[in-house]
């Protein structure tokens, strides 16, 4: 199955009212990042354990390790939880910064250094959440 099926199958499998706003979301994120690649992990681990929960990522950014290797990531990820959805906005060097610059004005959320947790869209200021993506988009370019 093709990724683009993955994601379509996934967001289908959600209840509402989770379901619609991944789909406003999604939507919201191929706007900002019309032709990136789109990733979909389903949350397990090589030996087929879970380790997460499924999710969908945009956007390509290399991440250097200290041993020198590189591996390509996904800049925007995006799953649904027990509670609501997470946005991960991944590559940010501050861990300060989300929290700081965003987190009093997106209202209902919980911001951590790379991951914006909301119960439902209606809850937060949907331009705030995507001005902190974009942020973090221009931070990871390649």
């Amino acid at each position: 199955m093709n990724v683009r099926s993955q994601i379509k199958d996934y967001i289908a499998a959600q209840p509402e009212p989770k379901q619609k706003d991944l789909q406003e979301l999604h939507g919201l994120i191929l706007g900002i990042m019309p032709d990136c690649k789109l990733w979909f992990l389903d949350g397990k681990d090589e030996s087929g354990r879970v380790v997460s929960n499924p999710n969908i990522g945009y956007g390509v950014q290399v991440i250097k390790y200290a041993d020198g290797k590189n591996k390509d990531f996904y800049q925007i990820g995006m799953s649904a939880n027990t509670t609501g959805i997470s946005i991960y906005i991944m590559g940010i060097k501050d861990k300060k910064y989300l929290a700081e610059k965003f987190g009093k004005k997106i209202g209902q959320a919980s911001v951590t250094g790379y991951c914006i947790k909301f119960r439902t869209l209606k809850n937060i200021d949907v331009g705030v959440l995507e001005d902190a993506m974009r942020y973090g988009i221009e931070q990871t370019r390649v």
